[in-house]
C-alpha cells in the first residue's frame, strides 16, 4: 500500500512578505530623515551631494534605497522561514510611511529647525 500524495501538509509561511512591506515602510522613513538631516545640517548637505545639479537629493536618495536594501535583506533572513501575525508589520509600515510624509512636509521640516 502506497504512502497518499499529500499526507504531509505544507507549512506556509509570510516572513519573506512581511519583511517586504515592513522594508518599505524603513524605505520611506529613512528617506524622510536623511531629507530632514540634509537640510538641517550644511556639512551633511555637501556630504550628500553625489552629483552637483541635483544637490544633496542625489546622495539622500541613494542612501536612502541602499538602507532600504539592507533593511529588506536582514528581515528577509530572520523572518523568511516565519509565519508572522501581518496587522502589526502593517501597521508600522504605515506608520513609517507616515513619519516620513511629516519629514518631507516643508512646513513641519521647517518647525522642527527651528526657522
Amino acid at each position: 500500500m502506497s504512502a497518499p500524495l499529500f499526507s504531509d501538509p505544507i507549512e506556509k509561511t509570510n516572513g519573506a512578505g512581511a519583511a517586504a512591506v515592513l522594508a518599505g515602510g524603513l524605505g520611506s522613513f529613512y528617506l524622510g530623515a536623511l531629507a530632514l538631516a540634509g537640510d538641517a545640517s550644511p556639512a551633511l548637505n555637501k556630504a550628500l551631494s553625489f552629483y552637483k545639479p541635483t544637490g544633496a537629493l542625489s546622495g539622500v536618495s541613494s542612501l536612502a534605497i541602499l538602507l532600504w536594501v539592507i533593511s529588506w535583506v536582514a528581515l528577509d533572513r530572520v523572518w523568511r522561514k516565519r509565519t508572522l501575525p501581518l496587522l502589526p508589520v502593517t501597521i508600522a509600515a504605515f506608520l513609517l510611511l507616515g513619519a516620513s510624509l511629516f519629514l518631507t512636509f516643508p512646513p513641519f521640516m521647517d518647525w522642527v529647525q527651528g526657522k
